[in-house]
């Protein structure tokens, strides 16, 4: 028998190192080529890295939450067969199986491969009857995938009565096959109110702390000035549902997100310095000619900024069809390092759950942010009597150090007569 020793791949140009926030494998247990053994992220793109051989965990070389380097010995698998080389001796092992006498080797791993968001890892273990570690949130919320989550849901099985086999104590298919072989009942709804004590430690890992590091940078550094208007949005809605009704099978249903990033080109067209990104270390603002336009998205790992590049270049329904795709790719995880960088101003859209004010925070090293409210009919008095508009208020957040208050009243209403008149959005220059 031999060790292979797999490092931590190459994630990236220019990425020396990158955070561990999954593990999939424990020592002991037995992988499979192409079997997945731990997720590491770096600037928001989370990778997945796979097994190259078939054999035994032995080793694991980080904790979650942990900075790896590119290069450093990541996991060592026992294999069948002799190895080439023997790891150095002062690698210091997280957690390893029983000692082995056996000849190593090492090798780094293949490319590694796009993966989904990391789910949160907690803090402090328990041990479960299996002997499998359990952390004190598995009490309240048992770990599993959300197919298994799903087949519970239908088969009315609570998860916490579930014994699981997997790393962590993560339930699977087979977990709950057992359960429901065994002739388990519907887990029966509580019996009146009880008090609960129990405290859930989080560790901040993988994109959740790649978020509050960059919101403690903005709001650290960026001195922000808020500035809110209402919009009339009534004829921008009848071109809407016109559009949509008209619209070929090949094309997707238009949101109002669209025509307010043609209407920011429009708006930037007048007010160029809103499109720029501030060095403050340097002293230098660079005022970009190309608007590229971050759209924050909410996924089940938290919150990312796709970008769609070029909108000066894309016409409605090409940002439309960018739009839906990237949005996509950022939801199952499957977006590329280039695809979440390099905005140079960003759209906030929390309209859909409602509230007419918010106070969006800058993008660093962006210099302004366009927060998108709850769009509603309200009374509006037309000099002789009440109508019923359709209203929306955008609330805008500026880089105070770059952009003064009247610049950024002016971009505000810029984008204010843009919207309320939609046919200028279609108007050549």
């Amino acid at each position: 028998m031999g060790e292979f020793v797999i490092k931590m791949p190459d994630v990236g140009e220019g990425v020396a190192e990158a955070e561990l926030v999954e593990w999939h494998v424990k020592p002991g247990d037995p992988v499979r080529e192409d079997m997945i053994l731990a997720a590491v992220m770096t600037d928001k793109a989370t990778v997945e890295i796979p097994s190259p051989v078939n054999g035994t965990v032995l080793w694991l070389g980080a904790e979650i939450g942990d900075t790896v380097a590119v290069k450093a010995p990541l996991v060592r698998i026992e294999i069948a067969g002799e190895g080439e080389a023997t790891p150095a001796l002062d690698e210091k092992p997280v957690a390893k199986a029983e000692e082995k006498p056996a000849v190593k080797a090492e090798t780094a791993a293949p490319v590694a491969k796009p993966a989904q968001p990391a789910k949160v890892e907690l803090k402090t273990p328990a041990p479960a009857a299996n002997g499998v570690h359990v952390s004190p949130e598995r009490l309240e919320k048992a770990l599993a995938s959300p197919a298994v989550r799903q087949r519970a849901r239908d088969s009315g099985v609570d998860l916490r009565q579930v014994t699981g086999s997997g790393p962590a104590g993560r339930i699977s298919h087979d977990d709950l096959d057992q359960f429901l072989a065994r002739g388990a009942q519907p887990a029966a709804a509580p019996a009146g109110l009880a008090r609960k004590t129990a405290v859930d430690e989080i560790k901040v890992t993988g994109l959740r702390r790649r978020i509050a590091e960059k919101m403690t940078l903005s709001t650290s550094r960026i001195p922000h000035i808020t500035y809110v208007e209402e919009v009339d949005m009534t004829a921008l809605e009848d071109l809407r549902t016109m559009m949509n009704r008209d619209r070929k099978p090949d094309q997707p249903k238009l949101t109002i997100l669209p025509y307010l990033m043609r209407a920011l080109v429009r708006a930037i067209a007048d007010l160029p310095g809103v499109n720029s990104t501030f060095d403050d270390g340097a002293g230098i603002i660079s005022r970009h000619h190309a608007v590229h336009i971050g759209i924050a998205t909410q996924t089940p790992a938290g919150l990312t900024v796709p970008v769609v590049r070029h909108a000066e270049a894309r016409g409605i329904w090409d940002c439309a069809v960018e739009l839906n795709r990237l949005a996509e790719a950022a939801r199952t995880g499957t977006a590329t390092r280039d695809e979440l960088t390099g905005s140079t101003i960003t759209i906030s859209s929390l309209g859909a759950l409602g509230g007419i004010v918010s106070t969006p925070v800058i993008n660093h090293p962006e210099v302004a942010i366009v927060g998108v409210n709850k769009l509603a009919v309200r009374p509006v008095w037309d000099g002789t009597q009440f109508v019923p508009r359709k209203i929306m208020n955008l609330s805008s957040s500026f880089d105070h150090r770059v952009i003064d208050g009247w610049d950024a009243a002016t971009f505000v209403q810029r984008l204010k007569t843009l919207l309320e008149t939609p046919a200028l959005i279609f108007v050549e220059a």
